[in-house]
């Protein structure tokens, strides 16, 4: 029996919390088109056999200055070294620059390179990218082509990990899907709605803080709070007679029904904070950030 903690990390847009939802089978993980979506460690536990996966979704590698970047970034950089295989995960169709950028960080973890959504590629130009990776070899212990899509990819995927796991008992009950809590899933999936419903650049001037979540036999209650940092912004997610925000509550409701199999009475109110991407205290209690 082998179990063990496996970090995803790769650009933003790798297609990290996708994989995730795929090898898990199930929705735990924001996915958005839209860079740095994903904010927050996500775990989710996989099994494969008796041995125990869980996997670590992580904030995207990129270059800013930023506050709210630089704590991202430096949560994705610190995730490397808390745990004990890291899956670089890459898009077939990127070249291998970003790769060369990781191994500069110098993991001391042993790393497994996915390519990434190889099933909008044709055959010649996955081919074309494991050869640009050959040259790599001696830092990777396995590369390995991937799809979402295509099953087949994932028990090849799992027992490459599995490799590189201590033996040790399980860390968690194995029916469980993630040790984050509903809490956690529940914000990310409201931001997650936010990324679908608004424009652009808008969603990256937003937050979730979730304010209460109470179970009633036939219900569950949801209250959140959307953060956003000036008045005009507050009037584009109420929307005309609040028909934007009913959208995002919407989507967000049936995301959550879907997960908790029961129904999801959300209410979310939009709080105006100044700023707030700037203010480090509140990044960090809003990331869970460690130091």
């Amino acid at each position: 029996m082998r179990s063990g903690f496996i970090s995803l990390i790769g650009r933003t847009n790798a297609g990290k919390s996708t994989l995730i939802n795929s090898l898990l089978e199930e929705k735990i993980a924001l996915v958005s088109h839209k860079q740095n979506a994903t904010r927050r460690k996500i775990k989710a536990i996989v099994m494969q056999g008796q041995n125990q996966l869980i996997f670590i979704d992580t904030p995207g590698l990129h270059e800013s200055k930023a506050v709210l970047n630089q704590l991202l970034i430096q949560s994705a950089i610190k995730a490397m070294g808390d745990c004990d295989v890291i899956v670089f995960v890459a898009s077939v169709f990127d070249d291998v620059s970003d790769y060369e950028k990781f191994l500069a960080l110098k993991p001391k973890i042993p790393h497994i390179v996915v390519l990434n959504k190889v099933d909008l590629a044709k055959n010649e130009e996955v081919l074309q990218k494991l050869q640009e990776y050959a040259k790599f070899s001696s830092h990777f212990e396995a590369i390995l082509p991937y799809s979402a899509k295509q099953k087949t990819y994932k028990k090849a995927l799992l027992e490459e990990i599995v490799k590189l796991l201590p033996k040790h008992s399980h860390f968690y009950d194995s029916e469980f899907l993630t040790p984050s809590s509903e809490k956690e899933l529940f914000r990310d999936f409201i931001l997650e709605s936010l990324y679908e419903n608004l424009s652009e650049e808008l969603p990256y001037c937003s937050e979730v803080l979730m304010q209460s979540v109470k179970e009633k036999p036939q219900i569950l209650i949801i209250h959140a709070q959307i953060i956003t940092d000036t008045n005009s912004h507050k009037m584009m997610i109420v929307g005309k007679e609040g028909a934007t925000l009913k959208r995002i509550g919407k989507n967000a409701r049936i995301k959550i029904e879907k997960l908790v199999q029961k129904k999801v009475l959300l209410k979310l109110f939009v709080v105006v904070k100044k700023n707030w991407q700037k203010d480090e205290l509140f990044l960090k209690k809003m990331l869970e950030y460690e130091e």
